[in-house]
């Protein structure tokens, strides 16, 4: 038995040895070996799990490769931990501030919303390096606000309507800070032609000519009017000047305010610790980069300030109008959030825009621009309702990667933004680091973190391990490489023409024995028949692909699965044929990226709720949901509830989105008001609810093929009139008392139609018997006269 019992155990214990084999071989666990390194440095690059034993007396006496493998295998080897090279990234705080939590307590330079403000990386390639990164947007901190107007014609009756704004805006944001100041600033369009009116008689006044509106100032791109200053009643003064002028074509040269109004800090009045909020307000679409050729300006815009003595843009027909992404640059550099405030028809441009230029929200401004007052102070809170870090001078070789942890305590990898934050939130954001590749010897680079918007900044410096401490002691020309080579972390770098471990061979020495010494296993080519045996050593051939290497040529750097024709997909490394993805992707060909920032809808949840990210892009689970973030989804069960609160919210200024400002932001639907619901479309979806007066809101919620979702609800619920207890009281008694009636009439009905069969069967009854008798009777006398009886 006991015997019995021993070979079972062996035969377990083969079986499990097999096993880890298959398992190891399978998954591909140990790369360190496969990679066949044959330095120390390139032992570091292959795999940060790898580590080099330096040991002289140590590995195969003709191989190379042996020094490179997992740290524990080199230990189990026999390499002493001395001599065993396996850096780690670190990572070190060097200035670290605790974040402020009111801006008013301390002067405004020590004011602190990022935590830490430094921190040093020491990375070896592979290995990632990770870091906290605390944002707490403090109460009470200074607004410069800077109001950008367009003064075309068309926007004549907006001019009126902000005439008092500076007050009214002074007036509700000293609730939200106590420091404010205001700007203001104009603009028209480029006064060349084709985009404005150039002949003699439309110089000084280019409504000439024009019967709805004869009189207007001379066209100009754009004026500043009023430095930022907390003296609000001068705003107000500025616009009482103001006069509109008139361009040719539909688009105005905004960008080109824009830009000027970013740039020129000195003459606007930025300060730098404060919040700058530029309101661009326009009834119009903007004229881009490259419009400007039309009127025969070919020169790119500079991105400099050109504003003159008249505080005019000199520049305007000189320079091209900006790009977007020197629009987005500017914007960065000088922290500010920018503001657009449009009217409806052009929302959708607008709300496109705001998704290439980042620190941009967009509203929807009235076509008088009454409602202008609210949308600022909607814009500011949904500004200081959110935290999104953006990264500055990212070193190309770096790769980056955030997890955003928001107030709900949740960690969402991918996303580096976070939404419906109170003043005084503070959200924290782990940001791991890694480094691809290694540069020249002695590079450091840096790159910097900060919150889109906020002046504050966490400054990273790195710096790369890609040399092994043992290279300290390396010896030229060393009699332990045959006075032919460099000794250095326990192998020998031959001198040309030398080959072997210690340099004990010369190129053209061959042996037919030595090629076995070049097989992978037997029966398979030498060198895997890409390069040469030599010296019991294989030279691989050099590739027009890349590169070929290995102990067996069995390496290389180009047979790898591609995307698009393009390997890797261009975000990872090919090793020995297999894609070893960057930080942010994976899949075999790292086409897949980890991202998840562009599956975070508007309320902050991923896919709507009705998804999954995969690959950055949501996958819509919901059976009827669409949309880039499965926000569309008239058919789901929860449309009707969702599309409720945004009624509530904008008709009547109630319900759950009313109190956290939040409205504005969430509900960007357009909302039809009519007197009679029309529920005839079949595409639309009909949606009911009680309101807390007992009454009943109804709207319909469609989506256009334009993707826009239109919800057309009732002016005014649906209430009716309440009845008259008198009159539900006599009616019910009345009900009661006629149906008993029709009871009572129904029984009388039954008994009498009962009564009278009855009769009538007595008396057919009564007559039979009557005949009977009479029958009877007359039977009886001819019997009495028949022959038995004489005559008397």
């Amino acid at each position: 038995r006991d015997a019995n019992m021993k070979k079972v155990g062996r035969r377990a214990a083969l079986c499990y040895v097999l096993l880890g084999i298959f398992i190891h071989r399978v998954k591909g666990l140990n790369v360190c070996v496969s990679g066949s390194a044959t330095s120390c440095a390139e032992c570091l690059l292959i795999h940060p799990s790898c580590a080099w034993c330096a040991q002289e007396e140590f590995g195969a006496a003709r191989t190379l490769t042996s020094r490179c493998d997992l740290k524990q295998n080199l230990q189990k080897r026999g390499c002493e931990a001395q001599f065993v090279e396996s850096p780690r990234s670190t990572t070190s705080v060097q200035k670290s501030k605790p974040l402020s939590s009111k801006g008013s307590e301390q002067t405004q330079y020590d004011v602190v919303q990022i935590h830490p403000q430094m921190v040093s990386l020491s990375l070896r390639p592979g290995d990632q390096a990770s870091f906290e990164v605390q944002v707490r947007p403090v109460e009470d901190y200074p607004v410069d606000l800077y109001y950008l107007m367009d003064l075309s014609l068309s926007m004549n009756d907006d001019l009126d309507n902000i005439r008092n704004l500076g007050t009214k805006l002074a007036d509700k944001m000293r609730q939200l800070t106590s420091n404010f100041r205001l700007g203001f600033g104009s603009f028209v369009d480029k006064n060349v032609s084709p985009f404005s009116y150039t002949a003699p008689k439309y110089q000084d006044n280019p409504c000439n000519g024009y019967k709805l509106f004869p009189k207007c100032v001379p066209t100009f791109g754009f004026r500043h009017l009023l430095s930022l200053t907390d003296k609000v009643d001068r705003f107000n003064e500025e616009v009482l000047k103001q006069m509109v002028s008139r361009n040719r074509d539909a688009p105005e040269g905004g960008f080109d305010a824009i830009l000027q109004a970013a740039v020129c800090k000195e003459r606007i009045g930025w300060r730098k610790e404060a919040y700058h909020l530029l309101v661009f307000a326009t009834d119009d679409v903007p004229h881009l980069a490259l419009d400007g050729k039309l009127g025969g300006l070919v020169q790119p815009h500079d991105g400099q300030c050109h504003l003159n003595g008249k505080n005019e843009y000199s520049a305007s027909d000189q320079m091209d109008y900006p790009s977007l992404a020197l629009l987005g640059e500017k914007l960065a550099e000088n922290n500010i959030f920018l503001i657009f405030a449009v009217t409806k028809r052009h929302y959708v441009l607008y709300k496109n825009l705001t998704l290439l230029i980042p620190g941009t929200t967009v509203e929807i401004l009235d076509q008088d621009s009454k409602n202008v007052f609210q949308l600022i102070i909607n814009a500011y809170s949904n500004i200081r309702s959110k935290v999104e870090l953006s990264v500055w001078n990212h070193p190309e070789d770096l790769s980056l990667a955030f997890t955003a942890t928001c107030t709900d305590g949740r960690p969402q990898p991918g996303l580096r933004k976070c939404a419906d934050l109170k003043i005084g939130d503070t959200v924290t954001f782990n940001v791991s680091v890694e480094a691809r590749t290694c540069p020249a010897p002695g590079t450091r680079h840096s790159f910097t973190i900060k919150p889109v918007g906020f002046k504050d900044r966490l400054e990273v410096a790195v710096d790369y391990q890609c040399d092994c401490s043992c290279t300290r002691f390396t010896q030229a020309n060393s009699s332990r490489c045959s006075t032919v080579g460099t000794y250095s972390c326990g192998t020998c770098r031959c001198e040309p023409g030398y080959l072997g471990a210690v340099c004990e061979c010369q190129e053209g020495e061959a042996g037919g024995g030595q090629q076995n010494e070049c097989r992978e296993a037997e029966g398979k080519q030498a060198c895997s028949g890409r390069g040469e045996c030599i010296c019991s050593q294989c030279l691989c051939y050099e590739s027009e692909f890349g590169k070929i290497y290995g102990r067996f040529c069995e390496c290389d750097d180009f047979s790898c699965a591609r995307h698009k024709g393009i390997l890797c997909s261009g975000h990872g490394e090919c090793h020995c044929g297999e894609c070893k993805c960057h930080a942010g992707y994976v899949g075999d060909n790292c086409n897949c990226s980890t991202e998840t920032a562009s599956c975070i809808s508007d309320d902050g949840q991923m896919c709507s709720g009705r998804g999954n990210c995969v690959c950055g892009q949501c996958q819509c689970t919901e059976p009827g949901a669409f949309g880039d973030t499965c926000e569309k989804c008239p058919t789901c069960p929860d449309a009707c509830s969702t599309k409720r609160e945004c009624i509530e919210c904008r008709l009547f200024n109630s319900g759950r989105l009313a109190d956290n400002q939040t409205c504005q932001r969430l509900c960007k639907d357009e909302i039809i008001t009519v007197d009679t619901l029309k529920t005839d479309d079949h595409n639309a979806v009909l949606c009911l609810y009680k309101t807390e007066n007992d009454c009943v809101m109804k709207f319909t919620y469609s989506e256009h093929a334009s993707g826009q979702s239109v919800l057309t609800a009732l002016k005014e619920p649906d209430c009716g009139s309440a009845p008259d207890a008198l009159t539900v009281l006599l009616a019910v008694v009345g009900s009661i008392l006629l149906v008993g009636i029709v009871l009572l009439a129904i029984w009388k009905l039954v008994i009498t139609i009962h009564d009278r069969r009855e009769f009538a069967r007595f008396q057919s009854a009564r007559s039979r018997a009557r005949y009977e008798m009479a029958c009877g009777r007359g039977e009886v006398q001819n019997d009495r006269t028949g022959p038995g009886y004489g005559v008397l």
